[in-house]
C-alpha cells in the first residue's frame, strides 16, 4: 500500500480515536489543567501524531504507548478522588501568597513570584489595594483566588438584611435575527408573546442581533443598528408604585371619613396591601 493511503488511514483512525480518549478521560482535564495534566495532553497530542505520519511505523507500538498514558492518568485521577495523599502528589498542593494581611514572602519564592507579579495577579482580581487583602492563595492550577477584608468587602443584600428574588439563568430567544423557539418554551413563553415585546419596544426581529429573558420574563435586546435607543422596560416599578398608590389612598380615605365602620374597612385593606407590598418588594424592586 502507498505511504500516503497509510497515513491517510492511520489518521483517520487516530481522529475519531482521539475523541473517545479525550471524552474517557473527562471534562475536567479540559479546564484548568495543573502541570501534569498539561504534560499529560502534550504528550499524547505528540504519540497521536508520530503514529499518524508514520514516523512510529508500528502501528501496535503506538497503541500500546497510548494505553499507558491514558489508563494510568485515569488510574491516578480515580486514587486521587480516594485519597489526598495521591492527590497532592499529582496535583501539588495550594500555596498561600498572602495571610491576615502579610506577604509571604518564602511562599512567593517557592512558586518563583515577585512583587510585582503578585500585584498584578491581586489587580487582576479587583484588588488595587495590598492593604486591602486579607487573604490570597495560589491553586495547583496557578489561579489565584483572594478574599478581601471584611471591612473592604462589597455590601451585600444579606448584609442590609434585605430579601431579594432570586436569578435563575437567562434564556437566549433571539441569535443573528432568528427565533429560538426551545428557549422560548423552556421560559413559557411563545413567539406571540416575543413578538409583542418587541412591538412595544418598538424595534424589528431583523434588527435583533441577541436577545435573551431573565427569569423574572424581562426582554433584553442587543440590536445591529447601535444608534437605536431602546427604551428601558420598568413594568415591574410600575405595578408596585401602583399598588403603592392604591395602599395611599386608603389610607387617605380612612382618616378622611367619619364613618366607623368605612374607616375600620379602610384601614383594615391599606394594611393588607401594605403586607403584599413588603412580599412583592423583592421581585418588583430591583
Amino acid at each position: 500500500m502507498k505511504t500516503w493511503l497509510i497515513v491517510l488511514f492511520k489518521s483517520i483512525g487516530l481522529f475519531f480515536l482521539t475523541l473517545i480518549l479525550i471524552k474517557i478521560m473527562g471534562k475536567k482535564y479540559t479546564s484548568k489543567m495543573t502541570p501534569f495534566n498539561f504534560i499529560n495532553y502534550a504528550v499524547i497530542a505528540i504519540l497521536v501524531s508520530l503514529v499518524s505520519v508514520n514516523i512510529i511505523s508500528n502501528w501496535a507500538f503506538g497503541i500500546v504507548a497510548l494505553a499507558v498514558w491514558i489508563v494510568l492518568p485515569v488510574l491516578l485521577d480515580y486514587l486521587s478522588m480516594k485519597s489526598k495523599v495521591v492527590y497532592d502528589l499529582i496535583n501539588g498542593k495550594e500555596t498561600i501568597l498572602v495571610k491576615e494581611g502579610k506577604v509571604m514572602e518564602d511562599n512567593l519564592s517557592q512558586v518563583r513570584f515577585s512583587g510585582e507579579d503578585l500585584l498584578r495577579e491581586m489587580r487582576s482580581k479587583n484588588a488595587f489595594n495590598l492593604a486591602d487583602v486579607e487573604f490570597a492563595v495560589m491553586e495547583s492550577t496557578g489561579d489565584i483566588n483572594v478574599v478581601l477584608k471584611s471591612d473592604k468587602k462589597p455590601v451585600t443584600p444579606h448584609d442590609l438584611g434585605i430579601k431579594v428574588s432570586p436569578q435563575g439563568a437567562p434564556q437566549t430567544v433571539i441569535l443573528d435575527g432568528n427565533v429560538i423557539n426551545e428557549s422560548l418554551s423552556n421560559m413559557g413563553f411563545n413567539q406571540g408573546w416575543l413578538n409583542a415585546q418587541l412591538e412595544n419596544i418598538g424595534v424589528t426581529l431583523d434588527n435583533v442581533f441577541i436577545g435573551q429573558v431573565d427569569s423574572s420574563g424581562e426582554l433584553y435586546v442587543d440590536l445591529f443598528d447601535d444608534i437605536i435607543e431602546i427604551p428601558q422596560s420598568n413594568v415591574r416599578e410600575l405595578l408596585y408604585a401602583n399598588i403603592e398608590k392604591a395602599q395611599a389612598d386608603l389610607m387617605s380615605y380612612a382618616l378622611e371619613t367619619e364613618n366607623q365602620k368605612a374607616k375600620a374597612m379602610y384601614t383594615n385593606n391599606a394594611n393588607k396591601l401594605k403586607n403584599v407590598m413588603e412580599k412583592l418588594k423583592p421581585y418588583l424592586l430591583r
